[in-house]
Order: C-alpha cells, then structure tokens, then sequence
C-alpha cells in the first residue's frame, strides 16, 4: 500500500566536493509520515530508501530552496513531475520588499511581521545605491517633478534588499506595505507599514512591486541572476564586529527578535547579508576553534545546515561590548550567570546558541570581510 501514498516529486542538486562536480537526484516526498526517497540521476539506481526524516516539511520543498538531507545540502532546481509542479508550483511567488532608508530602525519589526505574514526571505543584503541604481529603480518616474527628490530619500543612508517567497507573494507583501500616500478612510483601517514606520508621502518606509513581472524586474536590479554583483554592501569595516544568526535561529523566526534586541541595546547594525554557507568554508571560519573546543564538528555542521544572517555590529558606547551582550557560548550557563544576553534569551544548547560572535578584537574586521 505504501506506493498508493501521495507524493511529491523534485530534482535535487548537491555539489560533491571530492569530485567538484554537481550530482543530481530525485527527491521523492511522502506527507503521509514525513519520509523521503532518493535515486541518482545519472546512475538509476536507489540512493536512499524510503525512510522517516521529520525534519524536512512539505512547506521547505519548493523550486530554489535549499534543504538538508543526513547533512548533504541540496538545492531543489525543479520539479520532478507535473503533478508536483501543478499543485506547488502555481501559486508561490517572488517579490521584492525593499526598506528604504526610513525604515531602517525598524528592521526587526519588519522582519516579524514578514515571517508572522507566512512568507519566507530568501535573500537579504543591506546596500548603498550609487545614483544610477538610483535611477534605474525609479526609471517609471523620470518625467515625475518629484524624481530628483525620490533619488536622494533613496540615497539618503542604507537600504535593505530582501527576496521573499510564498503563496501570493507579491499581493500580500503590497497589502502589508500599504498605499504609499493613504487617504484617512484608508489609515483607520491600515495595519500598514507605512502607517506604522514612515511618514506618509515620498517618505514611506518600505516599497513592493505590484505584479509578478515588476517584481522578477526589481529583483534583478538588486540580486542579478546573471552572477553580477548588485548594489555594494553598506559594511564600513571600521570599529566593527561580526554577528551571525545561526540557522536553526532563521529557521525558527527569531531572527527579527534578535535584530530588535541589539538594536534597542545600543549597537549599530551597519551591514547585513543572508549566505548559504558551504562546509569547506564554515571549517575555514571556525579553524581556530578545531582541536580546542569538543562541539567542532557539530558546530560546523550546524553553521552550514540552512541560511544565516551574517551583520556588521558596530559600537559606539565604549562602556558595551558586544561580545559581552552575546553571553557565554553555553545557553544554560548564560541564563544562570548573565540572563538578559542573546544566547540566553535565545539559544537552546552549545551548538544552537543562536548566535555566533567574534571573539577577539582584532578578528572583527577579518570576520565581517
């Protein structure tokens, strides 16, 4: 009976560094008792019988995602037949939500509401415009009397670029950022964002396309799928120090609670980018800690399972250092000893203690570079 079970079909791509090249599977997924099954492409033959994996949901598996099987990390590049691709495929969308320079402290808020939305970001980067990215952005309202006006609020300090994913994707996030100049009948009822962040007229806070096409165009412009660069990040690598969100924290949507919680304490987020981090480089950052701490291996493991968001913490408060707001790398031990610190507020053991902090000084440059 278990071959009648309901299942999804995708193609799965891993890179395999011993051979530097990508092999491909089908990933097969039964919702009936969470399990899966693989077969090699190119081989035809089983790689993994069917078998119990709960850590994988249905909602992970779509076209572009990045997932974990038995620590192999795969990327989903399509789907494996059309009876998948009809019933997950029709409705996810991608759309752009950019937080203009207005919004900026506010991005944590920002960050929950999206995740409480049931959208999922994809991709996030804090940058600069120059005035031509500027200008190709606002291209629909050059002949505007207001365009010179649009381009230095744009301009005006960092803006965060983020891709989100989901079910009607570009509708929802439209209706969360609200019209951009609201009407009083619209405001009483509006739990908007640009009710709630920024002032109302050219300067709301955040911006969404307002169709599927305006959206793939917007997001070229900021994440070009041709493997160019983009706008520059905003990091000003002096005076700083690096934070990464670990993944099982994205994972779990902490990582606006996170973001509030430095902010309110004082320290500057300068810069932010979203990685998937592959193994061979997460052993390279946490060389320091081979051979010396006993978690190594479960500590790169987690650091590369899922995307983390990697910031640029500067401080300003010579009195407050942000290592010491991290806490102690234990959870137990930070919630005896120093409560109010972010791994105890948030971290649950050793390996998922919700954040990684540079430890020494010096490394802080180093880390965020």
């Amino acid at each position: 009976f278990q071959s009648q079970d309901e299942r999804y079909a995708f193609i799965a791509e891993w890179y395999d560094p011993s051979a530097s090249l990508f092999r491909r599977y089908e990933l097969l997924y039964y919702p009936k008792d969470s399990s899966i099954e693989m077969y090699d492409v190119k081989n035809r033959r089983t790689f993994l019988r069917r078998t119990k994996y709960e850590s994988l949901h249905l909602e992970d598996l779509y076209v572009g995602s990045k997932v974990t099987v038995f620590s192999r990390h795969l990327t989903i590049v399509d789907y494996g037949n059309l009876y998948t691709s009809r019933k997950l495929g029709s409705r996810k969308e991608r759309t752009l939500a950019l937080i203009k320079p207005d919004g900026m402290r506010k991005i944590g808020e920002l960050f929950d509401i999206i995740i409480n939305a049931g959208l999922t970001i994809t991709k996030a980067k804090m940058m600069l415009l120059s005035r031509k990215e500027a200008a190709d952005f606002y291209a629909d309202h050059r002949a505007k009397p207001y365009f010179h006006e649009l381009l230095q609020l744009i301009m005006s300090g960092p803006i965060l670029a983020m891709e989100l994913l989901g079910d009607d994707a570009v509708s929802k996030w439209r209706a969360i950022v609200g019209p951009a100049n609201p009407t009083t009948t619209e405001s009483d009822t509006l739990d908007s964002i640009s009710e709630s962040f920024g002032h109302y007229g050219l300067r709301d806070a955040a911006h969404g396309p307002d169709s599927v096409a305006s959206a793939a165009k917007e997001l070229e412009l900021f994440f070009p799928s041709s493997g160019g660069r983009g706008p520059v990040s905003s990091a000003k690598f002096t005076n700083c120090t690096c934070c990464i969100i670990k993944p099982h924290a994205v994972n779990e949507g902490l990582a606006g609670k996170i973001i509030k919680a430095i902010l309110k304490e004082g320290f500057e987020i300068s810069a932010l980018q979203m990685f998937n981090m592959e193994r061979t480089n997460v052993e390279e950052f946490y060389e320091i800690y081979k051979g010396v701490v006993p978690e190594y291996l479960e500590m790169v493991s987690e650091l590369c399972s899922g995307p983390c968001i990697a910031m640029e913490i500067r401080q300003f408060d010579p009195s407050k250092v942000f290592r010491d707001f991290c806490g102690p790398s234990d959870p137990a031990l930070a919630r005896h000893l120093r409560p109010g610190t972010l791994r105890a507020v948030f971290g649950k053991d050793k390996i998922q203690n919700a954040v990684h902090c540079t430890d020494l000084p010096e490394d802080g440059l180093l880390e965020v570079r």
